[in-house]
């Protein structure tokens, strides 16, 4: 009987499931007092003045754009190795995302930004790959310079450390997500962390998430019964419900005990038994940057495409699921039709072609992580690669 070793299935226990049934039972399931606790228990985590929790990261990255008056005739720098969010709500906002290509740590190449601004150059948006923190101060120093915008993307990364903190204080925004596959989840799910008093932009990212309501739900019929509004600003419909908080603040009890422990420890398992000159093992820690052990994206040298796709046909007919993160955004076909090609981001294709993401997930069992990396081993050696 073949094992079964699915790629990154979410870590749910009788404590998420009790939570969620707690809120169905409660009488109020959308956005209120759940979601209020969570975005508390967020801004104490990150040390951030403000958390605003919405139904997913890309609409906080949008929501940031949007909020700042980016549009027709701006430009956006960013990285093509990500996923298309990135980039598609740059697009969204009529604006022109402008890509650098990436360094050896799959992250935007820090020397290469400043090379991409100019006068319509409006924000930057970097992207944590795989949980691990770019060079923050580095680009902000960038973005005060040329009085321009920085929001991280850090959807891969909630509990990464920057200089011994928590991420979140550094970039004007902070985007994390908390979509099913990531480390803490709220099944569909995300937020804007922001460590800034401008009480007018907290308010402002607040009506958009929201219609452009005055009130939310849950403040004009739970609390004052006031039924009367007003639309405020021409918003959208992003907000966060209580059941998706519920389910968050269940996952964040257990998320520094168990579920961040569990990743590191399968990260560390893979690192031992992959110990090869022919693979290059994911960034993981520096003395100034640390992981949240999302994504382990092993390289493999001296590969080309096809005989990659071949080893994660062979280990799915084991029945490990193997992934690619990413397909770089250029080499879509929405985004060649606008005229981006791949040969300008070399870097990006080179670690596409040779990347390898192996399964981590936090009920993981150690006898399992060694038998994805012994497997791994053997097809390469089959296949003369190790």
């Amino acid at each position: 009987m073949i094992k079964k070793i699915p790629f990154s299935p979410p870590d749910i226990t009788d404590r998420e499931i009790n939570n969620v049934v707690e809120v169905l039972k409660s009488g109020w399931i959308t956005t209120g007092p759940k979601v209020k606790e969570f975005e508390e228990r967020i801004k104490s985590y990150c040390g951030v003045k403000n958390v605003i929790l919405l139904n997913s990261a890309t609409a906080g990255l949008f929501l940031s754009l949007k909020a700042l008056g980016i549009g027709e005739g701006d430009e956006v720098i960013t990285t093509p190795y990500t996923f298309a969010a990135t980039s598609n709500v740059v697009l969204h906002c009529g604006a022109k995302p402008v890509f650098v290509d990436i360094g050896e740590d799959f992250n935007i190449s820090v020397k290469n930004i400043e090379k991409a601004i100019n006068s319509r150059t409006k924000a930057i948006i970097s992207v944590d790959f795989g949980g691990f923190p770019v060079d923050y101060q580095e680009i902000l120093d960038l973005c005060r310079k040329y009085n321009i915008t920085y929001i991280s993307d850090s959807a891969h990364s909630f509990g990464a450390i920057y200089n011994g903190n928590k991420i979140g204080t550094i970039p004007d925004f902070t985007v994390f997500s908390f979509h099913a596959v990531k480390n803490l989840t709220t099944a569909e799910g995300g937020a804007i962390v922001f460590n800034s008093d401008d009480e007018d932009l907290y308010r402002k990212l607040k009506l958009l998430s929201l219609h452009g309501q005055s009130k939310d739900a849950f403040e004009k019929y739970a609390t004052t019964n006031s039924w009367y509004y007003e639309i405020q600003e021409v918003g959208y419909k992003f907000n966060m419900t209580d059941i998706q908080a519920a389910l968050g603040i269940a996952q964040f009890d257990r998320y520094e005990s168990e579920i961040l422990p569990r990743r590191k420890a399968i990260f560390n398992i893979y690192n031992e038994i992959l110990k090869n000159e022919n693979l290059i093992l994911p960034p993981q820690k520096t003395e100034s940057k640390e992981t949240s052990y999302h994504i382990y994206a092993l390289r493999i040298k001296n590969i080309d495409e096809k005989v990659r796709n071949e080893v994660i046909k062979i280990m799915s007919d084991k029945g490990i699921s193997l992934n690619v993160h990413y397909i770089p955004v250029v080499m879509h076909p929405v985004y060649k039709k606008m005229g981006y090609d791949i040969k300008d981001y070399p870097k990006s294709y080179e670690t596409y072609i040779s990347e390898l993401s192996l399964p981590v997930y936090s009920q993981m069992k150690d006898s399992d992580a060694e038998y994805v990396a012994s497997c791994l081993l053997k097809t390469l050696s089959i296949l003369k690669i190790v």
